[in-house]
């Protein structure tokens, strides 16, 4: 897909490519691999978690993504709920649920991801949550 096709591509084409992006992210997270999930984000992406500073930038973003890890954080389930296409940048807003090793639910909540397509795919640009817990 290149950029000119993501003006007249529908919200249903980039739901499918973020939902299979969702998954790749999920599948890294499962194996540990903060290296390919600092991939996924932009090269000025940022992370606004909430009780958190901004986190922005691939080494502070993996760092996080270890420390949670660290934590015990082994799956990451999305549900989208939405996705709003504007040119090249797409808004998804999702439910979450973060399970450790056990299947335990360690948080659930929702959040909204700002993509952004650089030439050559879509990356996560801004990417803010908070619990419900």
């Amino acid at each position: 897909m290149n950029k000119e096709d993501t003006m007249t591509t529908s919200s249903t084409d980039i739901y499918t490519t973020i939902q299979a992006i969702d998954g790749h992210f999920s599948s890294a997270l499962m194996r540990g691999d903060t290296a390919s999930i600092a991939d996924f984000y932009s090269d000025t992406g940022m992370l606004l978690p909430a009780g958190s500073g901004v986190i922005q930038g691939k080494p502070d973003i993996k760092a996080f993504w270890q420390a949670a890890i660290d934590m015990g954080i082994r799956k990451l389930k999305l549900d989208i709920l939405e996705v709003e296409v504007h040119g090249d940048t797409a808004i998804e807003m999702s439910k979450y649920t973060l399970t450790n090793e056990d299947e335990e639910v360690i948080d659930r909540g929702k959040g909204i991801v700002i993509w952004k397509y650089n030439n050559s795919s879509w990356m996560m640009h801004r990417d803010i949550w908070n619990s419900d817990i």
